[in-house]
């Protein structure tokens, strides 16, 4: 299981935009439709990676909770399904269904929005505030799948409650850790 860290792009940068499919409601959905005058979570994830797996439970929870404060959630799947079969929209849909998501999942099928977002891993997070500019980019927490870390999404977390009661996000933010994105040769 080979680690990955995310890119950290500068913060401030304007969320690239992007339509694609949401294997739930079989719709092509896109961030104008999607975002949040709160804030909204770009998440790169996707089935088969052992460290999406590890913080699923608790990323369901995470995200259920701040949807209900007004913060969108995106799912995104940008894994090349040839090689990668349990990542391909049938099984992206059983999954988003058996785990409960309440935010859609999309499938990036050309990877060009990986791309646009320099998304390395899965997991990858990318918060956004209202005016879609990056004030969060990196990890979950710090818990990975062995190190005996209990899964709290503390840093998502935090930078999402300092964006609900209007205080500073911290700048110092950790690189996510996980699978590299599974690039189409």
């Amino acid at each position: 299981m080979a680690a990955t860290e995310s890119k950290m792009i500068p913060l401030g940068i304007k969320a690239p935009s992007f339509s694609l499919y949401d294997v739930v409601s079989d719709k092509i959905l896109s961030l104008d439709e999607l975002k949040s005058n709160v804030a909204t979570v770009i998440m790169f994830i996707c089935n088969h990676c052992p460290f999406v797996k590890h913080i699923n439970k608790k990323l369901v929870e995470i995200s259920n909770y701040y949807i209900e404060k007004g913060i969108s959630f995106i799912g995104i799947n940008s894994n090349d399904i040839e090689n990668y079969p349990e990542d391909s929209p049938e099984n992206m849909k059983k999954q988003a269904i058996e785990l409960g998501y309440k935010f859609p999942y999309l499938f990036d099928e050309t990877q060009d929005v990986a791309k646009a977002y320099d998304a390395a891993c899965t997991p990858d997070f990318y918060v956004f505030d209202k005016n879609l500019e990056l004030v969060y980019r990196g990890q979950f927490d710090d818990s990975r799948p062995g190190n005996n870390i209990q899964v709290t999404g503390k840093d998502l977390s935090a930078a999402l409650d300092a964006i609900i009661n209007n205080k500073p996000i911290d700048n110092n933010q950790k690189p996510s850790i996980g699978c590299n994105i599974k690039w189409k040769k």
